[in-house]
């Protein structure tokens, strides 16, 4: 048998100072705190940025709304129901872009605030958390603006047309609407990262996701009714498939998480 070391037989610690690892509950709070102002500060510089393109946006924002208007033969025009509605949707769209522009600072913060509780080794991937977070976001958003929305657009305008009606689209509202898919897709699309952290502290496996997959089929048909305002099964599919893809997606970073971890345990049981 292979003479043990005492001084080197304790397992590995979390890669913190003897103080931070000893953070009292109170000390987290403050740690969350801190996290959390400058997580909104970091909004507000984004919103600052977004302010200058918001005008800009707008028009980028608006067009699946104008084209599916054009292609039920309707007058592709927004309305407003007050002179300063304009400059409020000037100030939402301007914060809109600030969250998505501070989205990679706020996934820093988000990461920090739960790496003292990690190992040396996996403290390494905030640079790959960081990327694939934002990217995974930005997919959902586009997902949603170019196969989600005019998909979604065009049956809600052209199901008032069949009951005779003329549609009277309030800017505000509209904005309210695709805020609401966009954003809520692009934070549906996290799913592997959020699968990816819990998997690092154990808290899920391979093995519970893929045993729990009718429960999560089931979130998944309820998210879908809550976020696609319209009841054809079309739209609802489109968001379904790839939430279904994702999931299986996030079984498989579970699987990677959960085979280097055992592989790390082996390692040191047999060192």
């Amino acid at each position: 048998m292979a003479n043990i070391d005492p001084a080197n037989s304790s397992p590995p610690v979390p890669s913190t100072e003897a103080a931070e690892g000893k953070m009292s509950f109170f000390e987290h709070l403050a740690e969350l705190r801190l996290r959390i102002i400058r997580s909104l500060m970091g909004i507000a510089v984004g919103a600052a940025v977004g302010m200058v393109v918001s005008s800009r946006f707008i028009h980028f924002i608006t067009a699946p709304m104008l084209a599916a208007l054009a292609d039920n033969h309707l007058n592709p025009s927004l309305y407003v129901r007050a002179p300063v509605a304009a400059v409020g949707l000037w100030i939402n769209v301007g914060l809109a872009i600030g969250v998505g522009l501070a989205m990679p600072y706020v996934l820093y913060q988000v990461w920090l605030f739960i790496a003292p509780g990690l190992y040396r080794h996996e403290q390494r991937a905030v640079t790959t958390f960081i990327f694939f977070g934002t990217l995974l976001f930005l997919l959902g958003v586009a997902f949603a603006y170019y196969i989600m929305l005019p998909q979604m657009l065009h049956f809600l305008v052209h199901f008032s047309t069949d009951l005779a009606l003329q549609p009277l689209i309030d800017v505000d509202e509209y904005f309210s609407l695709i805020l609401i898919v966009m954003v809520g897709i692009g934070v549906i699309f996290e799913m592997p990262v959020v699968i990816y952290i819990l998997s690092l502290f154990g808290i899920v496996t391979p093995r519970f996701l893929l045993k729990n997959f009718r429960y999560a089929m089931l979130i998944i048909t309820i998210a879908a009714a809550i976020i696609t305002p319209t009841p054809d099964a079309t739209t609802m599919l489109i968001f379904m498939v790839p939430m279904v893809v994702l999931y299986f997606v996030s079984v498989l970073v579970s699987y990677v998480v959960f085979r280097k971890r055992e592989a790390k345990k082996a390692a040191e049981a047999a060192a």
